[in-house]
């Protein structure tokens, strides 16, 4: 994918080869385990992995959330050269602003986060984007453990733990077992600057 490697040379992916790159972003496809899902959003999107790898393996509507506005340009130059059209929407704004947005709020199937942020964060911000029944998928560092996901804490967001997927790489599968409370997220940088645990 021509996009992914200027991505590379814009320094938004790692200076790595591509294909364990490619193979890391199938990787949430396999922890999905099943039919595509018909409404998902990617947390920080940046160089486009996943969410422009995913988008080209699934016929789901897509939104790409960037706040940095460099990268928000090259995944919105990306979408219309790979002729997404209506499928693969780039949201440029933060996470926390839109999670609020009653349009999106509570209606994803699917959050993917490759490298968004540390597990509270991206907890927080997942969660009124996600449907009851919908799926957290995390990209997780190497050794990554069960710690990184306490249940008490998430049980607040209305997230529950359900498995990893080990495989090249590890995933840290989570349900939206109920509604995320509407004081969630709390306003632009409070995610970060008093997480949630951790």
């Amino acid at each position: 994918m021509r996009a992914l490697t200027e991505a590379r040379e814009l320094g938004f992916l790692g200076p790595g080869p591509l294909e364990p790159q490619l193979t890391h972003a199938h990787g949430f496809a396999a922890a999905w385990d099943g039919p595509p899902p018909a409404r998902a959003a990617d947390l920080g999107s940046g160089g486009g992995l996943p969410g422009l790898v995913l988008a080209a393996c699934w016929p789901t509507a897509w939104w790409l959330i960037e706040a940095a506005q460099q990268r928000g340009r090259f995944l919105q130059g990306s979408v219309e050269e790979l002729g997404f059209g209506v499928q693969v929407t780039v949201v440029r704004a933060r996470a926390e602003e839109v999670g609020r947005w009653p349009d999106l709020r509570g209606t994803m199937d699917l959050v993917t986060a490759r490298s968004f942020g540390p597990p509270a964060v991206t907890a927080e911000c997942a969660a009124p984007l996600l449907r009851r029944g919908g799926l957290l998928i995390v990209s997780e560092p190497p050794g990554g453990a069960d710690e990184r996901w306490p249940v008490e804490p998430l049980r607040e967001l209305g997230l529950a733990p359900q498995r990893v997927v080990t495989g090249e790489a590890s995933y840290m599968v989570l349900e939206q077992v109920a509604a995320c409370p509407e004081r969630y997220p709390r306003r632009t940088g409070m995610p970060r600057k008093r997480p949630l645990y951790g």
